[in-house]
Parts: structure tokens; C-alpha cells; sequence
């Protein structure tokens, strides 16, 4: 067990999604960051999609009630396990009664916390997610909460004799804990991209974007020009998947994201790359946004030197741990 002694901002638990139900309306959820996730728990060696803990803007205290090896990913937060600071993408042994507690990150908007064997908390269709929408899954389909108590999976035995972690050259400019104030992120034109003036278009792709304070998992919403449409446009509603960008009425762009909805009915401009949502997790609020617009083929190639340059990460863990 771990207990949640102070879970900040927002925590939740995530794996990598509940995937084969957005038919009937059951969004994805899952990590913001999937990318963090898979690396926190491959420095556990757990499975790329075993649940951890989401922490949203740091400040978190949890407390270890068993001895266990856990690791962190993603925004970097300040950390110190009792008196021992614990560096970002690090793997460290926690005994029985240590307390690992958190700042607010400098750069970056969300961390991930990974613990051998896992979170056990029970799986619904199929995943450990928490769907706050929906109210299920995680912990009681909720936000944790002071004073909750999460089970472990009890692995067979702890992954690695001492604490190792990742060479900061190892995640090279593609992964960095220093994110910038301004994040870059490629799109798609989608459906009802050529509704839009061509001036609107070229606001959208020339102008940095601010990411307002109301912006949640389901969606960032963004403060710009107005982006006009040809003529006033009536759509059905229509399947959404997270990165999807709609335009409202207000003329004010829409990112959906891991907690989107199924389906809407404003206009969509474009749709994020695959390879690029990562950036969306670690996008801070009143931070800023550029658009880039990619053809197909560059976003599959995206996709493709995004995975090799996971792979060299993975590459790396698997050294450090047989160095030990």
C-alpha cells in the first residue's frame, strides 16, 4: 500500500487508456503524457501500460507503507525522498514509513509516479484509468484525495539491486525535462478545414496561442485571434478523438484531449499528430501554443522517429540496469 498524504492539484490514476468502447460513448482517459508513463515503469521494469499515479503541477506527499522500488517521469519537480533528493527519470528504493514529497515542477505540467508491480486497483473494461467523467475506474472514479490508500502488485521480486536512472543525454531534444513556455505541436487540416477564411487559417498557423486557466484533461481551451468561418455553419454531432481542435461559436480554438469527449458538433479545424500529443500533457497553463501543419505522410514519419527515439530510451534503462 501507499498512502496519499497530500496529492496536489489533481492526481489520478492512469495506465495508457480503456481502449474498444468509444463506439458507445467510453472516452479513452489515460495518461496525458503516455510517454512519461512508459518510461516511469519501464524504469521499474513493469509493463508499458501498468497504472501509476498522475500528479498534476507537483506538490505532492505520498507515503510508502511497504519497502517497494518505485520511479519518476515527466515534469521536474523537486523530490526528495525524506532528506534524499531523488533526480527526475530515476528509479530509487522506498522502505516501509519513508515519505516521498514533491514542489511544484519548474518546467512541465504533469509527473508520473510508477511503483514495482503496479497500482492494484480494479480494472474496468479493461483498464485502470480513472474516468471522472463517468466516474469509474482509478480509485472510486475520482480525484485521490488526502488520507486514500492505494494496493501494489506485488512483483516477484524487486526489479534492481540499487537506485539507477536516465542519462539526460539519453532523451536527447526530443524528450526534455526543461520544457518550454512555448510548445510547438504539429496538426492535420481536418474535416471542415476549408470553412475557414483564409486569413483565420493563417492567424491560426502565424500566432501563438495561450492556454486558459480553464483548461482541464478534457480539453485546452485557447486565447487568440478570432478565427471566422466562410459562412455560418451547422453541423451534426460527430465522433471526436482526443487532439481534435474545434472551433466555437467565440471563434476560440478547442483542444480535446485524454478526457474528450466521443462526439461534438463545432467545426474541425485540424486534429494534432499522434506523435506530438505527449507535448499537450506537458503544455502548462497561461503557457503557449504554435501550430505547425503537416501532410499525412510527415505525420506517419513522425510517428516512426518518435518510437525509434523511445527505443534508444529504452535502450538506455536496459544498459544502466545491467551496468548495476
Amino acid at each position: 500500500m501507499i498512502e496519499i498524504v497530500t496529492p496536489g492539484p489533481l492526481a489520478t490514476v492512469q495506465d495508457l487508456g480503456r481502449h474498444g468502447y468509444y463506439d458507445i460513448g467510453v472516452g479513452f482517459c489515460g495518461a496525458m503524457d503516455p510517454l512519461a508513463l512508459i518510461i516511469a515503469n519501464r524504469l521499474v521494469d513493469n509493463d508499458d501500460g501498468a497504472a501509476a499515479i498522475e500528479f498534476t503541477i507537483g506538490s505532492f506527499e505520498i507515503r510508502f507503507e511497504h519497502d517497494t522500488v518505485f520511479a519518476l517521469a515527466g515534469a521536474d519537480c523537486a523530490v526528495k525522498l525524506d532528506a534524499v533528493e531523488i533526480p527526475p527519470f530515476w528509479s530509487a528504493h522506498a522502505k516501509a514509513g519513508q515519505v516521498l514529497k514533491a514542489t511544484a515542477p519548474r518546467h512541465g505540467m504533469r509527473t508520473y509516479l510508477a511503483i514495482a508491480g503496479g497500482l492494484a486497483v480494479e480494472p474496468v473494461l479493461g483498464s485502470r484509468s480513472t474516468d471522472m467523467k463517468g466516474g469509474f475506474g482509478g480509485l472510486g472514479g475520482r480525484a485521490l484525495q488526502a488520507g486514500d490508500r492505494l494496493p501494489l502488485t506485488t512483483p516477484a521480486t524487486l526489479p534492481m539491486a540499487s537506485d539507477f536512472g536516465l542519462d539526460p543525454r539519453a532523451l536527447s531534444s526530443f524528450y526534455q525535462a526543461g520544457y518550454p513556455d512555448e510548445v510547438s505541436v504539429r496538426f492535420l487540416a481536418a474535416a471542415e478545414y476549408s470553412s475557414f477564411e483564409d486569413t483565420a487559417l493563417d492567424m491560426f498557423k502565424d500566432e501563438a496561442w495561450t492556454i486558459q486557466p480553464d483548461s482541464n484533461r478534457i480539453g485546452y481551451r485557447l486565447a487568440g485571434p478570432v478565427l471566422d468561418l466562410k459562412a455560418k455553419l451547422e453541423l451534426r454531432s460527430h465522433g471526436i478523438m482526443p487532439g481534435t481542435i474545434q472551433v466555437p461559436p467565440s471563434g476560440q480554438p478547442v483542444i480535446q484531449l485524454s478526457d474528450a469527449n466521443t462526439c461534438g458538433g463545432y467545426p474541425k479545424l485540424g486534429v494534432v499528430i499522434t506523435a506530438d500529443l505527449w507535448r499537450l500533457g506537458q503544455a502548462r497553463l497561461g503557457g503557449r501554443l504554435r501550430f505547425v501543419e503537416v501532410s499525412r505522410q510527415e505525420a506517419i514519419g513522425a510517428l516512426y522517429d518518435r518510437n525509434a527515439c523511445m527505443s534508444a530510451v529504452f535502450s538506455q534503462i536496459g544498459k544502466s540496469r545491467k551496468a548495476l
